[in-house]
């Protein structure tokens, strides 16, 4: 995909976790009003620093609702995740704030519209893992079926968020992002002794995917749609081996019978998001080179080139 040259004004919520970092590096020369929050300033960054926005959202909403001012867009990344800065393991007291996080970000979105300056476009970030259980190729409309504690945050966070949405008369778009290379659990969470389940088919477990340039470009355009749906897959097409990743970025681990509660398979149905990306002006060519299906090889290439993978 070719990277828009603008993009419209946008609030970036948890701007300082994995994904707003990768955001941070692709989109640093866009040329636009881009507005970076998190809850502490930057190490090394003066207060007030062009483009950071330091604020508590759930503490102080006055200050996020003013963030979002003249904004055309809301994209809340913010919340714990598994293997992150919260730790491996999550409290509930900490997955709660899925939901509350996409509350506040609904509610600033009301409150500055109802000054009269327009809402900004809500987008919540979300996750595969709402699907859980579930047998693929995993469309927008499949039942959840989330088992692990983070899925099950956010399958809640989308729960109350559409219904809050609707009583506030707001759009939200849920974006449910499959694994992202080098910031996943495989590439960005391996280490000396990793260790990966494989099946009876000798297959290690397969995921939907996407590269980390991939998702800076393909969010960079749904920020300039001015129409989305409420819920859409995030990732490329196809499903990737997680063995296949390791070996492709010379990674060394061992294997281990997958026990009974694993899950071999978690493919998106990216149906949609491929018509909405090829509606656009940005996508009106040739669409499989714009979002490519998703091989070991590029995906860790794309991690590599932003300095996503461990040292071996």
């Amino acid at each position: 995909m070719r990277f828009p040259p603008t993009l419209r004004p946008t609030l970036i919520l948890g701007a300082s976790g994995r994904i707003g970092g990768i955001l941070r590096h692709q989109w640093a020369s866009a040329g636009a009003d881009l507005r970076w929050q998190r809850r502490a300033r930057p190490e090394g960054a003066e207060a007030g620093a062009q483009g950071w926005h330091v604020l508590d959202p759930l503490a102080d909403p006055d200050a996020l609702a003013e963030a979002a001012r003249g904004a055309a867009v809301a994209l809340c990344l913010a919340g714990p995740v598994p293997g992150g800065a919260a730790g491996r393991e999550l409290s509930a007291r900490q997955l709660v704030q899925h939901r509350d996080l996409a509350l506040a970000t609904l509610e600033a979105a009301a409150h500055v519209r109802d000054a009269g300056a327009g809402a900004p476009q809500v987008l919540l970030a979300s996750s595969a893992a709402v699907y859980g259980t579930a047998s693929g190729p995993l469309q927008e409309d499949t039942p959840l079926a989330p088992v692990a504690p983070y899925g099950l945050a956010k399958a809640e966070m989308e729960q109350a968020a559409r219904a809050r949405a609707a009583e506030l008369g707001l759009g939200v778009t849920l974006l449910r992002i499959g694994n992202i290379a080098g910031i996943d659990a495989i590439l960005g969470g391996w280490q000396p002794g990793f260790c990966l389940d494989q099946f009876a088919d000798g297959q290690t477990p397969r995921r939907s995917y996407i590269g980390p340039r991939t998702l800076a470009d393909v969010l960079a355009t749904l920020i300039r749609c001015p129409d989305l749906p409420q819920v859409l897959n995030i990732a490329q097409p196809g499903l990737v081996a997680m063995g296949d990743l390791l070996q492709a970025a010379g990674l060394e681990f061992a294997r281990r019978p997958a026990p009974a509660q694993a899950i071999a398979e978690v493919q998106l149905d990216v149906t949609r998001l491929i018509g909405l990306l090829a509606a656009q002006p940005a996508c009106a060519a040739d669409l499989p080179a714009r979002l490519p299906v998703a091989t070991a090889a590029e995906l860790v290439a794309e991690a590599r080139a932003l300095d996503l993978l461990p040292d071996s």
